[in-house]
This record gives structure tokens, C-alpha cells and sequence, in this order.
């Protein structure tokens, strides 16, 4: 039964939680914001020695695959690269937003619904994708802008629950009854678990040496 640590990098908050057979083991995690560089390798390393393990004894390195921060997806995937390539484990990539659609519907428990995570893509830009609730997407991932016309084009797929760093903006901004919010879901090691777990049974592994991101948006430096 897989013991797989999991890796969230995707937004300003940085977290690992160690799962066995998708079932959390042990979690950490720093919220002070764009930490990922000074506090991923070390909450890998007090997980492992908490929990009376060592790094071999992993079946599978998980890592939240974007979109998100440019920088903290670059973090977060070359550590994963490093531990896998040192150790020869397998690689899982997790869609960030299918980690989040996940969680809201273990929130919500509608199975009616579908699930539309938003994340932070700055100025009135989100990034976001639509999963029913086993999973399947519904609307591509994607960048878009907040708009009375983006809601339009929402409207046919029934109740929709929205979550994220990005769902404040729609909130501004979206009218419809069917849309609702869920206040508190945040890009998060544990909810990458499930799926890391069931891409492991299913054998759904990611080349070490090619694997790259979503990062839907180019880098954007500022002088």
C-alpha cells in the first residue's frame, strides 16, 4: 500500500503531508507567505524523522502541478525531481485545482453540484477549471478574466460552488443564484492525497526528467 509524500507549492502557502494508502499520516505547513525555498526541505525532513521513517522507505513523491505562482510550482516540482531522481521513486503530478474541486466536495457532499475552484491570477484574473463530482472535468482549466460575461458562459451547468484564492473576485462580481461560495479552501498538501493515491494504483507516473508545471501564464518579472 503506497506511503507517498505530498507537496503544495502552488501558492503563497507552502505544505507536505505524508499519506499511506490516501489517508494522512502526518501534515505541516507555513502560511507567512513565499516561504517554499527557506521551509519546503525542512518540513520534508522533520516529517520523515517524526514519523520514524526515512526517505527510502516512500513509494511515490507527489507534487501539486499548477497552475499557480510561477516561482513556487519551479520550488516545489525541483524538490520533488531531486528526491525522486536521488532515490529512483515515482513521480505523481496532481492538477492543483482537481486537489481543491475535491475537497469542496467532501465540504458540500452534493453530488448534483459541480465544483469550480478559482485561484489568484492577479488584477480581475483567476485561474480556474469545472469537475463534476466524480472528478471529470467539465470546463478546461484556464485564465480568465472576471467578467459579468464569464458568468454567462457558467450559467447552463446548473449549481456551481465556488472556492479559492480567486473565488472573492467572482463574488464581486457574479449574481447568479446558482453560484455558491465555500469560504476557507486553500491550496493544500492533504488534498492532493486522494489523487495522489489513486494515480499510484493506476501506475499514472510522470517522467523525472521531463516533467514541467502548468503554468498557464508566462513569468512576469517587475524592475
Amino acid at each position: 500500500m503506497p506511503l507517498i509524500l505530498n507537496i503544495e507549492t502552488s501558492s503563497t502557502i507552502c505544505s507536505v503531508c505524508l499519506a499511506k494508502d490516501g489517508k494522512l499520516v502526518d501534515f505541516k505547513e507555513d502560511k507567512s507567505g513565499n516561504s517554499h525555498a527557506r521551509v519546503l526541505t525542512v518540513f520534508i525532513d522533520e516529517l520523515i524523522k517524526k514519523n520514524g521513517i526515512v526517505l527510502a522507505d516512500l513509494d511515490a513523491i507527489a507534487v501539486s502541478a499548477g497552475p499557480g505562482s510561477y516561482t513556487g510550482l519551479r520550488i516545489g516540482t525541483s524538490v520533488a525531481k531531486g528526491v525522486c531522481y536521488a532515490l529512483n521513486k515515482p513521480l505523481i503530478a496532481v492538477p492543483t485545482l482537481l486537489s481543491m474541486a475535491g475537497e469542496m466536495l467532501n465540504r458540500t457532499g452534493d453530488q448534483s453540484a459541480v465544483y469550480m475552484p478559482a485561484l489568484d491570477a492577479r488584477r480581475m484574473d483567476i485561474y480556474t477549471a469545472v469537475y463534476d463530482a466524480d472528478g471529470n472535468e467539465i470546463l478546461t482549466t484556464r485564465a480568465v478574466t472576471v467578467d459579468p460575461g464569464f458568468e454567462n458562459t457558467l450559467l447552463h451547468l446548473g449549481k456551481i460552488f465556488m472556492a479559492g484564492s480567486g473565488a472573492a473576485k467572482c463574488g464581486q462580481i457574479f449574481n447568479s443564484a446558482n453560484i455558491n461560495f465555500i469560504d476557507s479552501v486553500e491550496c493544500d498538501a492533504r488534498f492532493l492525497a486522494p489523487v495522489s493515491e489513486a494515480r499510484a494504483l493506476a501506475g499514472i507516473f510522470e517522467s523525472i526528467a521531463y516533467f514541467e508545471p502548468f503554468y498557464l501564464k508566462e513569468f512576469g518579472a517587475k524592475t
